[in-house]
């Protein structure tokens, strides 16, 4: 088939047709592509981020599941998504790995254990694909932080380089990923899309792997040294270096015919492959359940001092909420892959309320600002558009700058947040010439006092008050920073005082040029002052039986292209956890945060519960185990060191040179850590489960496997993981199991290890001679030794 094409059709199938498509030949058969951003729904891929999707738990909350099973259907929920807006491959899963706390994208890595990031992002891969969606794997590799990401070196050893941050994508090529990204960064001294040892000498040569190997978003730099690395395809269209941009290279020598048809060819076996008949396996009400169970699945419970939690009717009557995040819940992290997410998802806070209501009294008090960066914008659209939206603002989108500028659409956006990728709006994405956006909002001012208003953009922007203009910019945000000044929530802002009843007309006009991406953003933040919200907390809490503090992260505090300064709840927060707790000591804190962060001050509070960023069944996920309807069944994906100092990898800013030194090698996080303060593994439900027995027995095929026996104590249903680790050349995962038990249940499991858990490289792949097995429920339970068996001898 790919023999009918021109050498020049061939070429031209390296480089993207559009944004988000491939080139395809209908007269050979060849179909384009359609793709889209993950890994927690369907992102981007159309003009913006407008179209409403289901957002999944975060991958750390999956990885918190330590769940094969159901992060394939996770994988599975999200190919139907694909399916319902027209697309044929997702940039999923993302299994770059956890190597510092600070990574500003952490929250969309599995976790830091290479094992159990590799076999959770292949599950997750399978489930996609079981719908006929590809899977194009992320990002390959080392892209494991966002401080330079386009300009940094990592400085990886070989031996490093295979066992840790290689075998998550090795698994998912070995579970047959349609396709895989390169990343921004270069690693070794080259770029990764030029990276032939890894692209060509490794993925394709001795994994064999058949799929296609394709550029993140603008992360092409050359023509003929990209192909010949092994890249195979180039995005986003039109052509940069690719395509029909290397004709002078071919024409020159400079490039192989063969290469080229090769690349064309593994473009081709995609579209074949992915543009058959498709089939949606979860959807409707199924999607909605599976959300609240991925949820509390990932959610871990490291502290439960007196039985606090589940609340017993009848002992709790008087439940205090307190927190921002209750109210104000993290669902995901700020990427180009951001979800926009029904209006109907729960939060927690009205979740809780209706779950406990016919038992108990609930109140709730923030305690401290919900939004300290960017706060909502609560206003109700200035006109009607029939379109069902009682809140938000109208947005009517222009196609000039000009007086007389057509009005070519309008919609209500009940959002403080906007962004739209390579146009605007549909009617004028096309535009090569500048256009403007005008929002209006009208403001109620509920009580008197100074409101700050807030207003950021990437371009111009002005923001009126009943006609008065108020706040303007008139820079635009340079290209390369535009992410981070977007998800930061960095803004202007102006106090203005307002009486009590008052309406006020909100208008901001935003120009802009074309570009890859635009933003704008803004809010409205009313009276208060934190000390008299700190102070109905306490008061509140010192009333009530039980109160379930609910602290954490906003969906700025992680954002892609930008990573953290430390692991530190904000400081108020951390103020409001020590004052509730010392108003009530039956507190229960719930950590709505997507990564490793100091903990510290835990032992203040009878209960710890980290919920990450469990997508948007979080609310009815957190009142139903809170209430013991569902267990926590979550345990550690990732370690948390006692001090910043302890953690193997810690500052990811490169030296002058760009050069960013992975110089833990193979220690990676509790790998490397003499005494974490939680290891990979930990955590507790609320069944009693227990690890009988365990040894490692011979396999038919002279592999090896353990038989464990495991017993739930327990009156209720509950889940446990069984772990296997290896003791050298350094402490590390070789298998796990998530076991689900009924009351009382007993029963022998059988966990299989793969033998390349017990082979390390030196110049090749060789057996480790005493690798000290293990069996526990955690990196540091080592409940039961595992001493490999004889070897039959032959004779």
């Amino acid at each position: 088939m790919i023999d009918t094409l021109t050498l020049e059709e061939q070429l031209a199938m390296t480089a993207g047709a559009a944004m988000w498509s491939t080139v395809g030949y209908e007269k050979a058969g060849i179909p384009s592509l359609s793709m889209a951003d993950g890994p927690m729904g369907i992102a981007s891929g159309r003009v913006d981020e407008r179209d409403v999707a289901l957002l999944t738990p975060c991958p750390t909350a999956l990885g918190a599941s330590w769940d094969v099973e159901l992060t394939a259907r996770v994988g599975t929920l999200v190919g139907g998504e694909a399916i319902r807006m027209g697309v044929d491959m997702v940039l999923a899963p993302n299994v770059n790995l956890a190597r510092s706390p600070l990574a500003g994208r952490a929250f969309e890595y599995f976790s830091e254990e290479p094992v159990l990031a590799g076999v959770l992002g292949a599950a997750w891969t399978t489930g996609l694909q079981s719908t006929g969606t590809a899977s194009v794997v992320k990002h390959l590799v080392c892209n494991d932080s966002e401080t330079d990401r386009d300009r940094m070196n990592a400085v990886v050893d070989e031996r490093t380089l295979r066992e840790v941050y290689l075998l998550p994508f090795e698994l998912c090529a070995e579970a047959g990923a349609g396709g895989m990204l390169a990343a921004y960064n270069r690693v070794n001294g080259d770029w990764c899309a030029e990276q032939h040892h890894v692209l060509t000498t490794i993925v394709k040569g001795e994994w064999n792997y058949p799929g296609l190997i394709m550029s993140d978003w603008f992360g092409t730099h050359s023509t003929a040294a990209t192909l010949r690395a092994g890249l195979d395809l180039e995005m986003p269209g039109p052509a940069r270096f690719l395509g029909f941009k290397a004709n002078d290279a071919l024409e020159q020598g400079e490039l192989d015919a063969d290469r080229i048809k090769d690349a064309a060819q593994r473009v081709m076996r995609a579209a074949l492959r992915f543009k058959q008949e498709k089939k949606a396996l979860i959807a409707g009400k199924g999607a909605n359940e599976l959300l609240v169970e991925a949820a509390a699945a990932g959610f871990v419970m490291l502290r439960n001092e007196g039985g606090l939690l589940p609340l017993v009717p009848g002992r709790d009557k008087h439940i205090a909420i307190i927190g921002p995040n209750a109210a104000a819940p993290c669902y995901q992290g700020g990427t180009f892959a951001k979800i926009a997410v029904s209006p109907d998802a729960v939060r927690p806070l009205e979740a809780i309320k209706a779950r406990f209501a016919d038992h108990a009294r609930v109140d709730y008090e923030p305690g401290v600002d919900p939004q300290p960066r960017l706060p909502a914008m609560p206003v109700r659209p200035i006109r009607d558009l029939g379109d069902g939206y009682a809140e938000g603002m109208t947005i009517d989108y222009y196609d000039g700058q000009g007086q007389d500028a057509r009005l070519v659409a309008s919609e209500t956006r009940d959002t403080n947040s906007l962004v739209w990728f390579t146009g605007v709006h549909d009617d004028v994405a096309t535009l090569d010439r500048p256009a403007r956006i005008v929002a209006r909002g009208m403001f109620h001012a509920e009580h008197s006092g100074d409101h700050i208003f807030y207003l950021g953009a990437t371009g111009p922007v002005v923001m009126h008050l009943d006609g008065r203009e108020i706040l303007a910019q008139q820079e635009p945000i340079p290209s390369s920073d535009v992410m981070g000044k977007l998800k930061s929530g960095d803004a202007r802002s102006v106090s203005l005082p307002l009486d009590a009843g008052q309406n006020a007309v909100i208008e901001i006009e935003f120009t802009y040029d074309p570009a890859r991406v635009h933003g704008l953003w803004y809010g409205i933040r009313r009276p208060d002052t934190p000390e008299a919200m700190l102070a109905r907390a306490v008061a509140l809490a010192k009333q009530a039986d039980a109160v379930i503090l609910v602290v954490g992260e906003t969906s700025d505090a992680s954002v892609e292209s930008k990573d953290r300064k430390d692991t530190h709840l904000p400081a108020e927060q951390i103020a409001l956890i020590e004052a509730v707790t010392a108003a009530n000591p039956r507190t229960a804190v719930v950590a709505n945060v997507g990564h490793a962060f100091d903990t510290r001050w835990e032992d203040q509070a009878a209960a710890l519960l980290i919920a990450w960023y469990p997508g948007e069944g979080f609310g009815e996920a957190i009142a139903q185990v809170l209430a013991g309807d569902r267990e926590p069944g979550g345990r550690m994906p990732v370690a948390i060191a006692r001090e910043e100092s302890d953690y193997p990898a810690f500052s990811l800013t490169p030296d002058v040179n760009g050069d960013l030194v992975y110089v833990e090698g193979t220690r990676i996080g509790y790998r490397g850590m003499a005494d974490p303060r939680h290891t990979l593994g930990e955590g507790s439900g609320y069944a009693e489960v227990a690890l009988l027995a365990a040894q490692v027995e011979r396999n038919d095929d002279g592999g090896l496997a353990v038989r464990a026996t495991v017993e739930n104590r327990s009156d209720r249903a509950g889940s446990d993981v069984i772990q296997i680790y290896r003791r050298a050349p350094e402490l590390a995962l070789c298998a796990f199991a998530k076991v689900h038990l009924a009351a009382g249940e007993r029963r022998d499991i059988v966990i299989v290890i793969a033998h390349r858990r017990l082979q390390t490289w030196r110049d090749g792949w060789v057996d480790i001679e005493n690798p000290g097995l293990f069996a526990g429920r955690s990196a540091r339970d080592m409940a039961f030794d595992l001493p490999l068996p004889a070897l039959e001898s032959v004779g």
